[in-house]
């Protein structure tokens, strides 16, 4: 007879992830944002932009971070995660002094589409023939 774990309970064949991913991931997030804000990272292409880290999933073993960033402005989103992908081991670095874990995650940066989906919801609502059917 095979045991159930209490770990899983109610989240058979569920994708969302744990509420220990959850509280990791905005920990992660937090504290990279702060090493960013510091300013000291040597490149470049890093310096003189701002840009936010929006969201931050942690896988299920907590060995891999995926940051999704967003320039602040007009920017290249892909450039942006471009150029943190090659800091991040100076950032891992950075980032283990602020947050204490087992293992360090390894940190991968993608660009954050959120906004830009968002604002293509809205230009949809917002079409003539679509505020006639949401106004009757």
């Amino acid at each position: 007879m095979q045991r159930r774990s209490g770990s899983n309970k109610g989240r058979q064949g569920s994708n969302a992830p744990s509420q220990r991913q959850l509280r990791a991931g905005e920990l992660v997030r937090r504290a990279l944002a702060d090493v960013v804000s510091r300013g000291n990272i040597r490149d470049p292409e890093l310096n003189d932009r701002s840009f936010s880290v929006t969201e931050v999933r942690m896988s299920p073993d907590l060995r891999h971070a995926t940051c999704f960033v967003a320039p602040l402005g007009h920017g290249d989103a892909e450039a942006l995660a471009a150029a943190l992908t090659r800091v991040r081991a100076f950032l891992r670095g950075q980032l283990s002094k602020e947050v204490t874990f087992k293992f360090m995650p390894d940190l991968t940066f993608e660009p954050d589409t959120s906004f830009d989906n968002a604002e293509a919801i809205d230009r949809l609502l917002h079409r003539p023939e679509v505020a006639r059917d949401l106004s009757t």
